[in-house]
């Protein structure tokens, strides 16, 4: 693991197949269940559920970098965050068209969910996802 220096964290991105990003950071924007937050160095320590949209890094060694990132979990500590993710893609990396088909899907479901609760919410979910990464496809 890279050494960091005084006010940057460690941060690691990773899938269960392969490590993204192993090195440091000033700062760390996440996409959680709840909303985007922030981490800094000296941070409370967290334990939050990954949403669907952009990890964010800045300085340190890692640079100014960007990951679309679907579902998992993200650890933050003082000095160090760590993300679990189910996929991560660079943004340029993503494909707009099977996102675009993707969210035409959830669309379709919420559509046929009738009175079922639970079809509601995976029609949200499958919404979501599409709707941020046509987002960071787009740079936004």
């Amino acid at each position: 693991m890279a050494e960091t220096a005084h006010n940057e964290l460690r941060v690691r991105l990773v899938t269960p197949d392969q490590v993204f990003i192993d090195g440091t950071a000033s700062a760390v924007e996440l996409p959680s269940r709840s909303g985007c937050l922030e981490a800094l160095y000296g941070h409370t320590p967290l334990l939050t559920e990954l949403g669907a949209g952009e990890v964010r890094l800045h300085g340190g060694s890692v640079g100014e970098q960007r990951y679309f990132v679907a579902w998992g979990f993200a650890e933050v500590l003082p000095d160090r965050v760590t993300i679990l993710a189910e996929s991560v893609v660079a943004p340029n990396a993503i494909d707009v068209v099977a996102a675009q088909q993707q969210l035409e899907r959830g669309q379709k479901l919420w559509n046929e969910a009738g009175a079922e609760s639970k079809l509601y919410r995976e029609a949200n979910r499958v919404q979501q996802e599409a709707e941020a990464r046509l987002a960071s496809a787009a740079g936004k």
